[in-house]
């Protein structure tokens, strides 16, 4: 393997955790606790006769619950690569993730020496009205210390809506701590990253991931564009992994006409669900532009595939990710569940996009990986197609099934892997941490800098450019000044821009320098001036 590509086995581990936790969700078909506790045979009965002996005259004493969800684990590897187990102490985070918010203080945090660094308050979380900024250091919650020997979990953080929390706050440059009060309530996990025009009518939209708030969000980032003049609209679904299936029908449904088919669902027993557009859509007939690559994946794709198939607006970007089946989460009666695979999803020509795996989840990763080192990512000439899976669109289109969605416009990635690894640092926030740290010492006086001077006349200083050349070592020993002085400092503004003002601000640096921005604003252009001399 090039040696550019070993962050990746990394980055794929996140991106998969992520994926798998944020797998389709589809409504109940009366699974659940009680149809697994009443269905045995005599296997199971010897598993659950396993455990209690164990459990009851092992010599020595043993966590059984871990058994178990070892156990679980292992059976769940076995059926397919989305099929997960959820432990009890992690379907909090996950089911917030899925609605969209939680009950909180509203901060992103890292531990730093032994103390809680605030990243950035969410925006317009109790936090972020309280005033906690990003470098803030939390040192104590309710007079309770966040650091040292007898420091106190950071569990006291939580607690019930309402409830008022004083934090201990050191300020970068100040020497004594600060009480700041903070009432607990409703944090907004926000989809959208980010909602601006990109043109004079060419409005652009950034979805993270898809939850039960993302159609809200959706139609009010559509009607404040709408109002600034928007006629069309850039969906930006890169590195989107996914999420609840209702959310991604219901905002392709806002690009398609009345009865119009969205996708159609197989179970084991090849019953057909379908989904159809209603004829409430809001950009039916607007211009529509979707943006994806190797990390789009599963709701994501169910857009680009249904619009793709509907011969409706210009898919951009490269191969998504591939897949194509859909999760229904079920709980197991202790706090714990599994979000297991019920069904097959196909867009609207018949196309499953699901990759292979029957040869093993190791072998399904490395497929994923092999499109970084057979050139799929730099020439759409690598990408292997298998034409018995090849479909027409009603516009006569060619598309094809059996992995991703095949954009129509091709855009390749950075060419080579130094600029392939600084676009995944500057997409994935790696810079965060060491930014975050710097806004604690030297550049703390960045933070109070205007946002237009930041814009504006902000440069990055070499020097920290070269300390962050350090701080990626382990990822990449090839990166060097002066040739990648521009990437290199984008990486850190942003970085910046996000901590101090927000994620917005933060995509629409990165944006500027984007290629698959600059191919965008170059067929949106060219398509309007033919428009014109029709």
């Amino acid at each position: 393997m090039k040696k550019g590509y070993i962050f990746y086995p990394l980055f794929l581990g996140i991106f998969f955790a992520i994926g798998m936790w944020l797998g389709n969700v589809v409504g109940g078909d009366g699974l659940g606790a009680e149809y697994i506790a009443t269905t045995s045979s005599l296997k199971k009965r010897k598993l659950n006769r396993l455990i209690d002996l164990i459990d009851e005259r092992y010599v020595d004493k043993v966590n059984t619950d871990s058994i178990v969800d070892v156990t679980v684990n292992e059976i769940m590897q076995n059926l397919d690569p989305h099929s997960v187990y959820i432990p009890s102490d992690e379907a909090e985070d996950i089911a917030n993730s899925m609605r969209g918010d939680f009950v909180g203080i509203g901060i992103r945090f890292f531990v730093n020496e032994d103390s809680i660094s605030v990243l950035r308050a969410i925006e317009n979380g109790p936090s972020d009205r309280a005033g906690i900024k990003g470098g803030d250091k939390i040192l104590y919650v309710d007079g309770k210390p966040l650091y040292g020997e007898n420091k106190v979990s950071t569990d006291v953080l939580k607690g019930e809506k309402g409830s008022k929390v004083i934090l201990g706050v050191l300020r970068p440059g100040d020497d004594e701590v600060i009480n700041i009060p903070v009432i607990r309530g409703d944090v907004s996990l926000k989809s959208i990253d980010a909602a601006y025009m990109l043109a004079e009518d060419l409005g652009y939209i950034k979805i993270n991931r898809f939850s039960e708030t993302t159609e809200k969000e959706f139609l009010t980032a559509v009607n404040r564009l709408k109002r600034k003049g928007a006629r069309r609209l850039a969906l930006d679904l890169r590195d989107n992994p996914g999420g609840v299936l209702s959310a991604a029908v219901r905002i392709a449904d806002e690009f398609l006409k009345e009865n119009q088919l969205i996708l159609f669902q197989k179970d084991r027993n090849n019953k057909r669900k379908d989904s159809y557009a209603t004829d409430e859509g809001s950009y039916e007939d607007k211009e529509v532009y979707i943006l994806i690559n190797e990390n789009s994946a599963s709701a994501s794709e169910v857009i680009a595939g249904a619009l793709q198939d509907n011969d409706r607006g210009v898919i951009l970007g490269r191969r998504s990710f591939g897949k194509g089946l859909v999760q229904q989460e079920i709980k197991l009666g202790d706090g714990s569940s599994v979000r297991l695979t019920i069904a097959r999803y196909y867009t609207p020509t018949g196309r499953s996009i699901q990759r292979p795996y029957d040869d093993g989840n190791e072998a399904y990763f490395k497929e994923y990986i092999d499109r970084y080192q057979n050139g799929e990512l730099e020439n759409a000439d690598n990408i292997e197609v298998n034409d018995s899976l090849k479909r027409v669109t009603p516009g006569g289109k060619i598309v094809y099934g059996g992995g991703g969605i095949i954009p129509d416009i091709f855009v390749p990635s950075p060419e080579g892997y130094v600029l392939q690894t600084l676009d995944y640092f500057g997409r994935t926030g790696f810079a965060d941490q060491f930014v975050n740290r710097y806004l604690q010492g030297e550049g703390q006086y960045i933070r109070d800098i205007d946002k237009q001077t930041f814009l504006n006349d902000y440069q990055v200083p070499e020097s920290l450019m070269r300390e962050f050349i350090n701080y990626a070592q382990l990822y990449n020993t090839s990166i060097k000044l002066p040739g990648y002085r521009d990437e290199i400092g984008l990486i850190i503004k942003s970085s910046m821009a996000e901590q101090l003002f927000s994620t917005q601000l933060k995509i629409m640096l990165l944006n500027e320098q984007d290629r698959m921005i600059e191919k965008l604003l170059e067929l949106d252009k060219k398509a309007q001036q033919e428009d014109t001399r029709s």
